[in-house]
This record gives C-alpha cells, sequence and structure tokens, in this order.
C-alpha cells in the first residue's frame, strides 16, 4: 500500500509541476544469441580439407597428435602416424590447437 501511495504522490507533483507523465518503453527483449553457430563444422571441415596437423586434448589432460579424418556429431576420427586411429568423443575434449608444420 505504502508504494501505491507513493506512487500517487508521485505522479500527483509530477502534475502539478507541470511535468509529463512517463510512459512505460513497449521495446521489444533482445533477441537471445543462437544456440549454435555452426562454426565448429566450418573448423572441422578446413581442418580436414587442408590436412592440418592437429593436438586434440582430453578433459583428462592427455595429448593425442595427428589429423583429423572425419566427424560426426558425437566423435571425431583422429588419424595419427605413431599409433592407431582414434575415435575421440566431442565431450571427452577439452581443446584442439593446430601444430605448426
Amino acid at each position: 500500500m505504502e508504494k501505491r501511495a507513493a506512487q500517487a504522490a508521485l505522479a500527483a507533483g509530477a502534475a502539478i509541476l507541470g511535468f509529463p507523465r512517463m510512459k512505460k518503453s513497449k521495446t521489444k527483449p533482445k533477441a537471445k544469441p543462437p544456440e549454435q553457430t555452426f562454426e565448429e563444422v566450418k573448423y572441422l571441415r578446413y581442418l580436414i580439407d587442408n590436412d592440418i596437423p592437429i593436438c586434440v586434448r582430453l578433459t583428462n589432460n592427455e595429448e593425442y597428435k595427428g589429423t583429423i579424418e572425419f566427424y560426426d556429431s558425437s566423435f571425431i576420427r583422429l588419424t595419427r602416424e605413431d599409433g592407431p586411429n582414434l575415435f575421440i568423443f566431442k565431450h571427452d575434449i577439452k581443446y584442439i590447437y593446430e601444430l605448426e608444420a
């Protein structure tokens, strides 16, 4: 009740002093950013097409070096020279970085 009384008094005072009443703005809320930008797909395709050597660091801090041969929505296939090819789940990847050729 006190809040309403304070608002009424403020409105009455503004009317007495000749101030225009403030209207609530009806602006649209900002749109949320998209969930996916599809930049991951572009980057993986770039790595595959250009046969760029990479290093994959997993969440348990293991590192594997090689080139990406194939990717899917849930894993990548890493082709290595010094060991067998690996299928690595994306949820286990901490980050990927390019190695200098």
